[in-house]
């Protein structure tokens, strides 16, 4: 089967876009300023167990690229996430956010609120970028492509309906709008570059499709059990 052109192919990648987070009821909630305190907890608590692993599915991505270019713009990633010294990075700076809502960074850091659900989900993730293609690892990013316009959406909400969050909390946001500011472009480039079959063009749109379902199992859970109680 012959590969369809680039231009369709990324519409393909984009046509998913319905079934990325954003509309999650949680999701809505939250901007809606409808969630409680211990729900921002959860939130934050389970999250952090994803932002964490991001380095970790990165690092996997990078051990079965063969590409030295590819490879030398990916390890950035990891960078960002886990930064060049103690105290920096994306990851520390999701700590700062959930201390912003009330956690405590031994409470973070030693997952006891991490739910099954969003446990199970996240190390689903981290596996499949260690055994699959690295360019179906890749293409499973593509959220990225979503991303920017929900990370504003929910920065303005957190600041106008959740007022007790202080400001330093949220440069995790603040940081990452910048980083996904092209919408994944240079990640499209490289899944529609390596992709050179049909058959991995429709693995790539699977693994992205696969990332989906992954960031929506993890509000699943939160949703459900965060309103049992604090977490």
């Amino acid at each position: 089967m012959s590969a369809v052109p680039p231009a369709e192919f990324v519409a393909e990648l984009r046509a998913l876009a319905p079934r990325y987070w954003d509309s999650h009821p949680f999701h809505l909630r939250m901007h809606a300023g409808q969630l409680g305190k211990h729900e921002l907890q959860a939130w934050a608590a389970n999250r952090w167990y994803y932002q964490r692993c991001i380095a970790q599915k990165d690092a996997a991505i990078l051990s079965n690229c063969p590409s030295p270019e590819v490879r030398r713009q990916w390890r950035e990633r990891i960078v960002w996430h886990d930064g060049t010294r103690p105290g920096e990075g994306g990851a520390e700076n999701w700590i700062r956010l959930a201390e912003a809502v009330g956690l405590t960074r031994e409470e973070v850091l030693d997952e006891r609120h991490v739910l099954p659900g969003t446990r199970f989900a996240v190390d689903a993730y981290v596996n499949f970028a260690r055994t699959k293609p690295w360019v179906e690892a890749i293409a499973s990013g593509l959220t990225e492509m979503f991303s920017g316009a929900l990370m504003r959406k929910r920065l303005a909400a957190l600041r106008e309906q959740y007022p007790w969050i202080a400001e330093e909390g949220f440069a995790y946001f603040t940081d990452r709008i910048e980083a996904v500011a092209g919408e994944g472009q240079a990640t499209v480039d490289i899944v529609v570059t390596h992709s050179l079959t049909r058959e991995q063009q429709l693995a790539a749109v699977a693994a992205l499709s696969f990332k989906c379902d992954v960031l929506r199992a993890v509000l699943d859970a939160v949703d459900y059990y965060s309103g049992k109680g604090k977490p």
